[in-house]
């Protein structure tokens, strides 16, 4: 069977070569490139670009399992993947410390105003600037006695809730419509509808799914319901927020400060009012990243393709309706790309 990657430096192609695989490999950056590197693949691994979406995945008869570096699936068209029969493959759990202990590095740089204050002290301003001392000691906020409220309460969500704890905030609330109040109450976290925590948290930070429910969550609306010394992180999922809105909300003052890793459209326009505002940070969508994660992700990544191909169970799967799909094709008589591949359904941990 053969196996095609998305050109990376990080590519275990050891390990698909050690399992018996044909491996090809090609940067790719158009859909058409794209289509070609898979058409004829058993199994892929790719990235966030280009887009996994339908006529890519129609235009490869053979294609059985993607595998998606890290947690998202956002680029790849689950439901199109579940009509076909292809597994959607993550690697959950692996970059869970790296983003929330960046989530927590962009609410310190806020609340401590430390972009600001590394600037001024390489400009040559110390506390000799008297005016500079003064507008630092009245901008910085402490976490200690405030609210602090999360967004998308999964494992990014409550290795965050652990690290902000030992700030002291006076409470720590949630919103996530798919978590049980006992799971969250077990970590001394109150779980709240959507509107009620934007309305009562200090500080806010995002870390749910991108998905069609969670597009343009946080929108003019939801910025309205926040209070004006409301500090807004996201190293979700750019689209998560309407950038155009949230631009206007700190202009405008409706919220204080922003920090961001992530943006609607990647990479980042550098003429996007984001970037030109003093009240918003903007890291590239690195918060993920550590060499502990460039190690062990393409591991499991690759482990995803390999299992499944050889009839076991990924590491991740983001469209388990899949397994139904191949169940019938299988029965029918016409189990098409699956045809002589080991039922790996039997293996699932779901």
């Amino acid at each position: 069977m053969k196996v095609a990657l998305q050109a990376s430096p990080w590519n275990r192609v050891d390990l698909f070569e050690a399992a018996g695989f044909e491996v090809v490999q090609e940067p790719v950056s158009t859909e058409d490139e794209f289509i070609d590197l898979l058409r004829d693949a058993d199994g892929a691994e790719i990235g966030i670009n280009p887009l996994a979406n339908r006529k890519v995945l129609e235009a490869c008869p053979k294609l059985k399992v993607v595998s998606r570096m890290g947690v998202g699936v956002d680029s790849i068209d689950l439901d199109a993947a579940t009509e076909l029969g292809i597994l959607a493959c993550n690697v959950p759990g692996v970059n869970t410390a790296e983003v929330a202990d960046h989530a927590m590095a962009l609410l310190l740089a806020i609340t401590r105003q430390l972009p600001d204050s590394i600037r001024t002290t390489r400009e040559g301003a110390w506390s000799a600037d008297r005016a500079l001392t003064v507008h630092y000691l009245e901008s910085v906020r402490r976490i200690a006695g405030h609210t602090v409220g999360i967004i998308g309460f999964g494992d990014i969500g409550r290795a965050f809730a652990t690290r902000v704890r030992g700030f002291g905030p006076a409470r720590i609330v949630a919103a996530d419509p798919y978590v049980h109040p006992s799971t969250a109450e077990t970590m001394g976290v109150e779980l709240l509808p959507l509107e009620e925590m934007l309305a009562v948290s200090d500080y806010i930070t995002i870390h749910s799914s991108a998905t069609a429910e969670t597009r343009h969550l946080i929108n003019a609306e939801t910025l309205a319901l926040m209070k004006p010394t409301a500090i807004l992180v996201n190293t979700a999922r750019g689209p998560i927020i309407d950038g155009a809105a949230l631009a206007d909300a700190l202009e405008a003052g409706t919220i204080e400060a922003a920090a961001l890793d992530v943006a609607e459209v990647e990479p980042i326009d550098p003429d996007d009012r984001l970037l030109k505002l003093p009240n918003c940070i903007v890291t590239p969508h690195v918060a993920g990243f550590s060499p502990t994660f460039l190690e062990e992700c393409p591991i499991r990544q690759a482990e995803n393709v390999i299992q499944v191909l050889t009839g076991q169970a990924p590491h991740g799967l983001a469209n388990p309706e899949v397994i139904k799909t191949i169940a019938v094709m299988r029965a029918s008589g016409k189990a098409g790309r699956w045809d002589g591949v080991p039922d790996f359904s039997t293996a699932l941990r779901l």
